[in-house]
């Protein structure tokens, strides 16, 4: 026991809110301080992500026009998915599809999946000396279909600036199913300009559409907002299982790292968004390409899980300051 302390959140740990007003009417929100200068907020109403991530008062995210939206106003059809996407540091999408809207197996698959929109049927967190930990279970279960259960715990340092994310899908049901995820981290303003410079030391490099391709030898420059800009991505193939991106604001002095097991999670994407408002670089490791499960079927990239089985993803990310 400190005894300078009155409470412990003087220094760190966890508070629970909660929104009124607008579409996020009543939606929880976690709010986590480690005490060395990272500050989180996690959304239990929505699978356990990630809608803000600062660092010593700045802005490391960056948050979508949309706000915050409780999973009640999910529109599932197409590419509805678009007018609840918060973004934030981390949307994570799947667990039944990721990217385009598709006919798969005779299943409609809308855009990115709805475990994003999908409130934790438990969630609570704990603290001691070294770290806190927020733990999420999160259900993609129906009757006649899918039945997957997301176990999800994030380990948040309090001696540095650093946190994993490890997610564990177990196939509750009695048949194979196909399991997507994608972990859609969205960088913004004012971590995100025209200055930032980006590291993505991939093997390869590849446009995903003709769009892309026309500025290919522009992926890694980040650019001003742009009136009337269109998407752009880039696929990133890894030697080995070392999968690594980082971003740096050389203004601002301060960065964050990006890293998982490239064999595991094999699908890199950059999305790189650089419109007025819609202004976001996306630095997501998946187990996927966002070009619909009935293409990741043909392309034999499509992942399966057995009956009664379990899948375990990781992936960390660290803030780095103070490296000039």
């Amino acid at each position: 026991m400190n005894p300078y302390i009155g409470h412990s959140t003087q220094v760190s740990g966890v508070e629970e809110h909660r929104l009124v007003g607008g579409k996020g009417d009543g939606m929880r929100l976690y709010l986590v301080n480690n005490g060395k200068g990272m500050e989180l907020t996690f959304l239990p109403d929505r699978n356990g992500d990630i809608s803000r991530l600062r660092c010593n008062g700045i802005n490391l995210s960056y948050m979508s026009p949309c706000g915050y939206v409780a999973p009640a106003y999910y529109d599932s059809i197409g590419s509805n998915w678009l007018s609840s996407f918060t973004a934030g540091f981390l949307t994570t999408c799947g667990l039944q599809a990721v990217g385009s809207p598709c006919r798969d197996e005779g299943e409609e698959l809308p855009l990115h999946g709805s475990i994003a929109n999908t409130p934790c049927e438990r969630s609570y967190f704990e603290e001691d000396e070294e770290e806190i930990r927020l733990h999420f279970l999160i259900k993609d279960e129906v009757i006649f279909g899918r039945k997957l259960m997301l176990h999800r715990v994030v380990n948040v340092s309090k001696t540095e600036n650093k946190f994993t994310i490890t997610d564990e899908i177990e196939n509750t049901g009695d048949r194979v199913e196909p399991v997507e995820i994608l972990y859609h981290m969205n960088m913004g303003y004012p971590l995100l300009d025209e200055d930032s410079i980006v590291t993505i030391p991939a093997q390869e490099v590849l446009p995903r559409d003709d769009h892309a391709a026309e500025d290919i030898e522009n992926w890694i420059h980040m650019e001003k907002p742009q009136k009337g800009y269109q998407e752009r991505c880039y696929y990133h193939k890894f030697a080995d299982e070392k999968g690594f991106a980082g971003i740096f604001q050389p203004k601002l002095d301060v960065g964050l790292e990006i890293s998982f097991n490239a064999k595991e999670l094999d699908g890199f994407v950059e999305w790189k968004m650089m419109g007025i408002r819609d202004y976001v670089l996306g630095l997501e490791c998946g187990n996927c390409y966002p070009d619909g499960r009935d293409v990741m079927r043909r392309t034999g990239m499509l992942k399966f899980l057995e009956p009664g089985m379990r899948k375990t993803y990781r992936v960390t990310v660290e803030i780095k300051a103070g490296m000039k």
